[in-house]
């Protein structure tokens, strides 16, 4: 299954460019599923529809999304439900434990009386990710597309799990599970689960589950499209995102440049904002292409609303096109969709170079396109690397041979990070 991140700078219509996507890859003929988790109702508003509402039933059965609405022929909309997911996992959460909270005299909680907790949107969204991705055959779909949050969120939501699982395992290491096996007898002995052992297996559902979506945004299947509308405060804000996105190995498939204005006005303020635009588009393609291809959507000179809207708005004078269909279906051919496979592989954002021989040293290399030295942070931790990019941070592991050295140097280079390691005397194989 292909799935495509939609994300980008604020308000640049990110939720339009998704619904674009989605209607574009249904009309190739791929099963394709838009998911939104926009709870302001911007994406019925967008799409004309009512309300994407939950499931009947009970919670703890329900996928992390709402019932899916099938918009036309391949296209299907939900959202994420992160309250009544949210219920429904602690609600199976209090089931499991039930013998623990009769032992310590507790009340569980009501369903009705369970609200979610900040940061539950996000577990959930990702919960959703991976839940696509397991469908049963023939009735999952081809492509996902999927509305996220403005950039910097969406960098920070996309790092999390690998985040998570770092903070499990130095919270409970593999190390203090080697006594798992008399956790069973002494629970009999006690006639209770015993809390450990109730820990350590939620602790590894938690890693099967944080690995199963980590696998998900690493897959070479999963690209991400980022918006803008051109202009000179969403240039800083996009390069950040570039950063970030890098950092954490996502690849940018395309920048969607929209909301462009038309060029050869004789409106002097409509030419003046039109000219600002097409200086920061000139810089968008100096950028990213021809590496990552521009496409740009024109402004519909209102908001769209459904897949197809048969009014047609009235060009501007001067431009070339006379009349233009105002609707998703104007921007789902600009657009484009995703194709069945990635156009290019994902980048091996940890590529260690042997220049013992001629440098004395090994190189790690690391693509960060759009990082500046400025936001740059590097430090040394033991057996990690935590590599700061503007706002954005992660913690990598060092391989096995780059342990045994001592860093040496750095420096940032035509959007490559390069790291040089020294072998250390006393770690590194003696010749004899």
């Amino acid at each position: 299954m292909r799935t495509v991140l939609v994300t980008g700078t604020g308000g640049a219509g990110r939720t339009t460019v998704a619904a674009a996507t989605a209607l574009a890859a249904a009309r190739e003929g791929q099963r394709t599923l838009l998911l939104t988790a926009d709870p302001d109702g911007t994406p019925e508003a967008l799409l004309g529809i009512g309300a994407l509402r939950s499931a009947p039933g009970r919670s703890a059965d329900r996928l992390p999304w709402s019932v899916p609405v099938e918009l036309a022929p391949g296209l299907w909309a939900a959202r994420v439900v992160a309250d009544e997911w949210f219920r429904g996992e602690l609600t199976a959460l209090q089931d499991r434990g039930h013998g623990l909270i009769d032992m310590l005299g507790a009340t569980p909680l009501d369903g009705e009386e369970l609200t979610a907790l900040p940061g539950v949107e996000a577990i959930a969204l990702l919960r959703a990710l991976r839940a696509a991705r397991t469908a049963p055959p023939g009735t999952g779909w081809d492509v996902l597309v999927v509305d996220l949050p403005p950039a910097p969120d969406t960098v920070a939501l996309l790092a999390l799990p690998e985040q998570l699982r770092r903070y499990l395992r130095r919270l409970l290491p593999a190390e203090r599970q080697a006594a798992r096996a008399l956790r069973p007898m002494l629970a009999q002995l006690a006639g209770v689960p015993m809390p450990a052992q109730k820990l350590y297996e939620t602790a590894e559902r938690w890693e099967r589950e944080l690995a199963a979506v980590q696998g998900v945004i690493e897959s070479e299947a999963t690209t991400v499209r980022l918006v803008v509308e051109p202009g000179p405060l969403a240039d800083r804000a996009l390069r950040t995102a570039r950063a970030g996105l890098a950092l954490h190995g996502c690849r940018v498939e395309a920048v969607i440049a929209n909301r462009l204005l038309p060029t050869g006005t004789s409106d002097p303020w409509l030419a003046a904002l039109s000219g600002q635009q097409q200086d920061a588009l000139k810089e968008l393609y100096e950028q990213w292409a021809p590496a990552v291809p521009v496409r740009e959507l024109p402004h519909l000179g209102r908001d769209p609303h459904g897949l197809g809207d048969p009014r047609p708005v009235d060009a501007p004078p001067g431009d070339d096109a006379r009349r233009a269909p105002a609707g998703l279906a104007a921007l789902a051919g600009a657009v484009g969709a995703p194709g069945a496979r990635p156009d290019r592989p994902a980048p091996d954002p940890w590529t260690v170079e042997d220049r013992l021989a001629e440098d004395g040293v090994l190189l790690w290399r690391l693509p960060l396109p759009g990082a500046d030295r400025d936001g740059l942070g590097l430090v040394r931790r033991g057996d990690e690397l935590i590599v700061t990019v503007g706002p954005f941070h992660r913690v990598l592991p060092l391989p096995s041979a780059l342990r045994r050295c001592t860093v040496s140097g750095a420096g940032l280079r035509d959007g490559w990070l390069q790291v040089r390691f020294t072998p250390d005397p006393d770690l590194w194989p003696k010749r004899l």
